[in-house]
């Protein structure tokens, strides 16, 4: 799955162009290197989001195409945030 549209699936970020433009800017990251949106992204994967000041660092659970919003918090885990 494209790491964009996963953080639009798993509701980090709350619309696809949004998610695309942060990993234009190079603020998303996957095991420690800044990736474009149309990167993969698999299950196990370590992922960071920078948010201005505030980084978060999450590992990928689970990929699905629809969730609902409920499940959507499923989908990873917060490792670290700071």
């Amino acid at each position: 799955m494209r790491i964009d549209k996963f953080l639009k699936v798993s509701r980090l970020i709350k619309r696809r162009t949004v998610a695309n433009e942060a990993c234009g800017a190079g603020r998303v990251s996957i095991g420690g290197k800044a990736v474009k949106a149309g990167a993969d992204v698999k299950i196990g994967d370590v992922v960071e989001i920078g948010f201005g000041e505030k980084k978060i660092r999450l590992r990928v659970l689970s990929l699905s195409e629809h969730v609902t919003k409920e499940a959507a918090s499923s989908m990873y885990e917060i490792i670290g945030e700071n």
